[in-house]
């Protein structure tokens, strides 16, 4: 039967067939939960409430607030989690993976955590430079708004918002089919041991 062991170094799962499994950091897997599951309602709640016609009251009163305000959650959460990050010591990569797969692994994560950053910024400061917004708030908490009003270049980041929430989703696509070609499909000998976010 599977389960968790403990060492000095953190928990282990132990597979079925008795292989140990390292696991990330339980503050990492929190995290790392808690932000997937934002970000994949931010990514959809962005996509429908830009299609509402603008005559719908709530698209403005309610729905671009709470976008907004889980924005900076999100971005919360993405600076504490990459602070953790770069205190502790992770769980390597399995031996059976390619160096091809490496590099593209580590290249997908690099630039989730760059976009993961930059989209909240961007949305931040789309709301700080338009000249009709509302401004920022945290929850009905107000945010002080750093940039000038200025609707041309409030026009550049929103494009570069929409750009980059786009392609961050695509990042997600490929880091989601690199997690289920490892625990699925592989079939090589170590390839059940990659570290584990559960």
């Amino acid at each position: 039967m599977g389960g968790v062991s403990f060492r000095n170094d953190g928990p282990l799962m132990v597979t079925a067939s008795g292989r140990e499994v390292s696991r990330y950091p339980l503050v990492l897997r929190l995290l790392h939960w808690s932000r997937a599951l934002l970000i994949i309602g931010m990514l959809g709640a962005g996509w429908w409430m830009t299609r509402l016609d603008d005559t719908v009251p709530s698209k403005y009163g309610t729905f671009y607030p709470t976008h907004k305000s889980f924005g900076l959650l999100v971005f919360g959460l993405v600076v504490t989690q990459i602070a953790i990050r770069l205190r502790t010591a992770l769980p390597p990569h399995a031996a059976a993976i390619s160096i091809w797969e490496q590099r593209m692994s580590t290249s997908v994560h690099t630039a989730m955590y760059v976009l993961l950053v930059a989209v909240p910024l961007m949305g931040y400061a789309m709301s700080s430079s338009y000249s009709q917004s509302d401004g920022v708030t945290l929850f009905g908490i107000p945010v002080a708004e750093l940039l000038p009003k200025d609707d041309a270049r409030f026009a550049v980041f929103q494009w570069l918002h929409r750009v980059m929430a786009y392609t961050l989703l695509t990042m997600i696509g490929l880091h989601v089919a690199g997690v289920v070609k490892h625990r699925y499909f592989d079939t090589r000998p170590g390839s059940d041991v990659l570290p584990r976010m559960f």
